[in-house]
């Protein structure tokens, strides 16, 4: 490491520190207390999310290792990755598990990426939403109020997010019903719906992908979406998934289902697909372990998501396809048994909704593919 990189890599330290800091009091420890996880590069978060009673601090991935080094497994192609329309277009191949980008908010105007033909219908996860007919509604650029108008019957739903970042941050949902559109589930206008989306600039209109049964028994009030992460093998020259995640939203979360949001995160047996119980820490004095939803009621530990065998091979397949991005933590929602749709990709993924089940490094394979990166 040269003295720039040095002096970037410190600085990165510092902002991580900083920004702690001034997150708030959710976790209260003593100052000694955080020098005892700084000391170990791990920010408090972290201290009070894994399970250091149980297991070493050293198999857990730390934050240094995060934040820092993780970010560079993917070298340049990372960049495509959190980009995502970028990651869309390298999705094209597999069709049929990727989610629909309808367009790009920009300029207060709305840029149709995939306008079809005359009278051609377009999936928009189980809502069809039937393309105009009229000519210049066909154009690259139009009005984005106009597009909704002609393209949305009552009942569709939209999901507009910001091209990059994660998190569940600047994600909105859109809706029409009975005429009217509904923003975040707060009626508007029209001249309200155009000031609103006159200033989300860069923002992908997608499709809202209808989750399989079983997700939306689990709370039907989010998408509820499985993290699978990815890992290529360049001695077995192959991908293999060390953990995934299943997210379940709630009251905290809506509308989406993030894990730092106040969600839950089960884990999800790599073989069987059967669900462990869900972790719960927001606004908590401790992680809390949930076997059935607290506010639904319904059964988390020992629900089984339906196909997944097929859906954790298909993954697998198409992460092998994309070896060149060989660190992948992919977004996906259940549609049926066996079936999936791509909502995005995450080139540095996080980690705490997987590492408060189990530390990563405890895994040999897993701990030989951070080490192959120099991540650890």
């Amino acid at each position: 490491m040269n003295v720039r990189e040095a002096y970037q890599t410190a600085n990165r330290v510092r902002n991580l520190v900083r920004d702690e800091r001034e997150s708030g009091p959710m976790f209260d420890f003593s100052p000694r207390e955080r020098l005892r996880f700084y000391r170990r590069r791990f920010l408090s978060k972290s201290g009070f999310l894994y399970d250091f009673d149980t297991y070493d601090p050293s198999l857990y991935l730390d934050d240094y290792q995060r934040y820092i080094r993780s970010g560079r497994i993917n070298d340049h192609w990372g960049a495509l990755i959190d980009n995502k329309l970028a990651f869309h277009e390298i999705l094209g191949e597999f069709p049929s598990h990727r989610s629909t980008v309808h367009g790009l908010l920009r300029d207060g105007q709305f840029h149709v990426f995939e306008p079809g033909t005359e009278g051609a219908v377009a999936s928009d996860g189980g809502v069809e939403l039937e393309r105009p007919t009229d000519p210049d509604a066909s154009r690259p650029t139009v009005d984005p109020v106009d597009w909704l108008d002609d393209s949305l019957s009552d009942g569709d739903r939209l999901v507009l997010k910001w091209f990059s970042g994660g998190g569940g941050n600047n994600v909105h949902f859109l809706e029409r019903e009975d005429g009217t559109y509904l923003y975040d589930g707060t009626p508007t206008n029209d001249a309200g719906l155009a000031r609103t989306l006159a200033d989300l600039e860069d923002y992908l209109v997608c499709e809202f992908v209808e989750q399989d049964e079983y997700a939306d028994e689990l709370y039907p009030d989010t998408v509820n979406t499985i993290r699978v992460l990815t890992m290529y093998d360049e001695r077995a020259q192959e991908a293999f998934v060390p953990i995934a995640v299943q997210r379940i939203g709630t009251s905290d979360s809506a509308p989406v289902d993030n894990f730092s949001k106040g969600g839950l995160s089960a884990e999800v047996d790599r073989e069987t697909g059967a669900l462990s119980a869900g972790a719960h820490y927001y606004h908590r004095d401790s992680v809390t372990w949930h076997e059935t939803h607290p506010e639904t009621g319904a059964r988390i530990e020992g629900t089984t998501v339906p196909g997944w065998e097929e859906i954790r091979d298909k993954l697998l397949e198409i992460a092998n396809a994309l070896s060149h991005m060989p660190y992948v933590g992919w977004d996906i929602v259940v549609t049926g048994e066996g079936e999936f749709k791509i909502i995005e990709g995450n080139s540095q993924t996080g980690v705490a909704a997987m590492q408060v089940h189990r530390p990563l490094l405890a895994d040999e394979r897993t701990r030989r593919f951070y080490r192959r990166h120099d991540v650890v």
